[in-house]
């Protein structure tokens, strides 16, 4: 299964047909590792989502000291787990500068996204990705 988002990007270009994407993409959450009940918890749920989702985030330094972010996540939706797993390969294992100079929108748009998602599947992957980029700028603004 796919791990980084060069390989996700790739297998969406290969499919061709929307439905083997959303099997791909039910496929690519179902490889996400579980969290444990006590990670399910509130304070990780991401908020401004119709689905539950849980997002945990960790921060390290990086080689040069400046604070790397990695991400795990899970949701109750199968859909949205896949975009769990879209949004954790985009940004895991990245510096907190380059997860807020990621052209998301440009992404996104690659994998034909935005017309393809529900306005609620929009709405909640614009609130992962709004929570992860609070996160970042937390991470540096604590650096």
């Amino acid at each position: 299964m796919a791990t980084d988002i060069a390989e996700i990007l790739e297998t969406f270009d290969f499919l061709d047909d929307w439905e083997d994407r959303y099997k791909y993409l039910i496929d690519l959450g179902k490889e996400l590792p579980e969290l444990t009940t006590a990670e399910r918890s509130d304070a990780n749920k991401v908020r401004g989502c119709v689905s539950q989702v849980w997002l945990i985030t960790q921060v390290n330094s990086g080689a040069a000291g400046e604070p790397v972010l990695t991400f795990k996540g899970d949701s109750d939706a199968l859909i949205v787990q896949g975009l769990v797993a879209i949004v954790t390969a985009l940004f895991s294992n990245r510096s907190a500068q380059e997860i807020l100079d990621t052209d998301v929108e440009n992404i996104f748009g690659q994998l034909g996204l935005q017309e393809h998602l529900t306005p609620q599947r929009s709405n909640g992957l614009r609130s992962m990705v709004g929570r992860i980029r609070s996160d970042a700028q937390n991470a540096l603004a604590a650096a």
